[in-house]
């Protein structure tokens, strides 16, 4: 059985240190590529697509940020190289800075060979969906890109003093990037790039006939869009990782083809259960399992399976 998971992170110790030196706080668990390793065995992982954890390299001045870009994809570049059938990494751009994303990107995918790249929910106060992000989808799109995004601080305050931003903030951060990117017909104009969401998408397969609504509701927002949004978000793919759960699998599976459902750990964020099984209540359907385990990741990660046939 092959079992891919597209929702592993990274620490390259350049970027921790990078962190600490801005003042920055680190909440990092203990990583290592032994640890990732040994837990990709303990779990039958076969492979695992990594990327880079909030908060990206956006912080700081617009060179430490490239410098830094640089640094974490050579960093995964490096994972795939010594390790090409266990793993394939996407690259991090200095973002909000789009030349320099662009200059990253083409080194990256064409240096690097790097598979894919990771996106924030948002840079500043630079949602997906602002215009000025145009130039950047125009090359993700000629390229047929593989695109993951993961949430990250929201651009306001956490409301509730005390409550961890994980836990209420990132699902909210990602369903507010999905509608960002809907309405503003990103989705339409640039339909060959192969998008990834984290945590099942936070709380699009809840929301998601709501979402659609305001296509009637309220016109001078999104009448401009020609598709069905619902069927816009079932076109997209969306990772499990901490969300393996059978009553919200339940729910995503009444809007979402299985086909569209990829498996992902968030290692090492999310705390995996005891034994060898690292989301058994997905036994609980044995017809789609293997595929939203394996077969479906080959769409985003084609190479990988190159090099798995290998």
């Amino acid at each position: 059985m092959v079992r891919i998971d597209l929702h592993g992170h990274i620490a390259p110790p350049p970027y921790w240190a990078a962190l600490e030196r801005a003042g920055m706080p680190t909440p990092v668990p203990p990583w290592s590529v032994e640890q990732l390793l040994a837990v990709m065995d303990q779990y039958g992982i076969t492979a695992t697509v990594v990327s880079l954890p909030p908060p990206g390299v956006f912080f700081g001045d617009g060179a430490q940020a490239r410098a830094l870009a640089r640094v974490v994809n050579e960093f995964a570049a490096e994972l795939v190289q010594r390790y090409p059938a266990r793993f394939a990494a996407l690259a991090t751009l200095p973002l909000p800075d789009i030349e320099a994303a662009l200059v990253e990107l083409d080194y990256a995918l064409d240096h690097l060979q790097l598979d894919g790249v990771t996106l924030l929910t948002n840079t500043g106060t630079m949602y997906l969906g602002d215009p000025r992000l145009e130039p950047l989808f125009a090359v993700l799109d000629s390229r047929g890109c593989y695109v993951f995004v993961h949430p990250t601080m929201p651009v306001y305050p956490g409301p509730l003093p005390g409550v961890p931003p994980w836990v209420l903030e990132f699902p909210f951060e990602t369903t507010r990037a999905i509608v960002s990117l809907l309405f503003s017909g990103i989705f339409e104009r640039y339909g060959a790039i192969r998008w990834q969401f984290a945590h099942l998408g936070g709380t699009v397969p809840f929301l998601a006939y709501r979402i659609a609504s305001v296509r009637q509701r309220e016109p001078s927002l999104a009448g401009h869009l020609r598709r069905d949004p619902v069927e816009t978000l079932r076109s997209l793919f969306y990772d499990t990782a901490l969300s393996n759960y059978t009553a919200v699998l339940e729910a995503t599976f009444r809007l979402l083809p299985a086909e569209r459902i990829v498996f992902g750990t968030d290692w090492p964020y999310a705390a995996l259960p005891d034994g060898p099984d690292p989301a058994p209540e997905l036994d609980r359907w044995p017809h789609a399992r293997p595929a939203i385990e394996g077969e479906n990741a080959r769409v985003l990660v084609p190479r990988l399976f190159e090099r798995l046939g290998r």
